[in-house]
């Protein structure tokens, strides 16, 4: 049997040494095929034997290992101690569905990192391009007031180890603006030709005012998945169940902002439009049932409103900070304009200059 490491660093170091190590049995194979589309990371199904005929375990795995760039793994760092700080920490104080963990470890400064969950197949990844349809669309958000209702303005999931983004505070916030702004002018060097004169001055305009953004609403806060969208999300065959996955943005402040840029980014701007007063309705609808009190459909919809900026925020940081690639790019130009689109059509900036 191949030794095993502590935490492998790559796909040939996922060996049945460490699988038995982590599981407690004996693995006699383990064979590694890469899926997912994941830029910031890097995902593999894996398939074991056992000597055991009935180990009482599966015979696949998702593993998650770091991306397998240098640069990339050293940048998003903190994403993966946000990863290791759900599923050891909120996975289990909350109700949205995610993938079993089996093991999950991390080291130094969170670039080694491995996550071993269950396999969901035969549910499939949500299209980001194509968008989905409004039953699918229900689900997710139902799945996400099961984030947010049991973490509602509770001051221990403000701040906790290895979040990725705490709630804002003033200081933060400030730095987060510079930030975003920066991953603008990024985003808009390398990807604006292909985006509307319209939708790149909303983009500017939009990360111009980050930081009042972020420190509007102060009292109502959860836990947020951060990029809450259809590439994160596994669907069965049947589209009745909804599994969410890749919690490397975890993070505190506005519970809407989940919301809203989920129906920005994953819904085709005409279907949003049509359907998000409904969304928004079962979503709050969805709280309540999760035992959230003193919020009316009012506020969930003004903060709704206010929660677009989350779209084009996420869409920059992803674009600047992340590995570039065919379809990635596709995507962030489809996520980019749908959400600048949806800041118009709501009025969010309008919004942030009365706040």
């Amino acid at each position: 049997m191949t030794a095993a490491v502590s935490i492998p660093g790559k796909p040939t170091d996922v060996t049945p040494g460490w699988l038995s190590a982590v599981l407690g049995t004996d693995v006699r194979t383990a064979e590694t095929v890469p899926i997912g589309t994941g830029q910031t990371g890097a995902t593999y199904r894996v398939s074991v034997t056992y000597a055991d005929e009935n180990p009482g375990l599966p015979d696949t795995f998702a593993v998650k290992l770091p991306s397998q760039d240098d640069t990339v793994r050293d940048r998003v760092a903190i994403g993966y101690r946000s990863e290791h700080a759900f599923y050891t920490n909120v996975a289990g104080h909350v109700q949205i569905p995610v993938p079993h963990c089996h093991h999950c470890a991390i080291a130094g400064d969170g670039a080694d990192f491995v996550l071993l969950l269950a396999d969901m197949a035969p549910a499939v990844q949500g299209d980001q391009i194509a968008g989905c349809t409004p039953a699918e669309a229900t689900l997710a958000v139902r799945a996400l007031a099961a984030l947010h209702g049991p973490t509602w303005c509770d001051p221990q999931w403000a701040n906790f180890p290895g979040i990725a983004m705490p709630k804002p505070e003033p200081d933060s916030a400030k730095g987060f603006g510079d930030v975003a702004t920066m991953a603008a002018d990024i985003t808009l060097e390398r990807l604006g030709e292909r985006m509307s004169v319209e939708n790149r001055d909303t983009m500017r305009a939009a990360m111009a005012v980050v930081t009042p953004w972020l420190l509007a609403e102060p009292d109502r806060f959860a836990v947020l998945h951060g990029d809450y969208r259809l590439d994160n999300m596994l669907f069965d065959p049947d589209r009745t169940r909804i599994t969410v996955v890749d919690w490397q943005t975890l993070g505190s402040g506005l519970p809407t902002r989940d919301l809203s840029y989920f129906t920005a980014t994953s819904l085709r701007p005409d279907v949003r439009a049509a359907v998000e007063t409904e969304l928004v309705e079962v979503y709050h609808q969805t709280l309540q049932a999760h035992g959230v009190v003193g919020y009316d459909r009012e506020s969930c919809w003004y903060d709704y409103r206010l929660g677009m900026l989350q779209a084009p925020l996420i869409t920059v940081l992803g674009c600047a900070f992340a590995t570039s690639t065919e379809r990635g790019d596709d995507m962030m130009v489809a996520m980019a304009e749908r959400g600048c689109q949806a800041i118009r059509e709501l009025g969010t900036l309008e919004l942030i200059s009365a706040l």
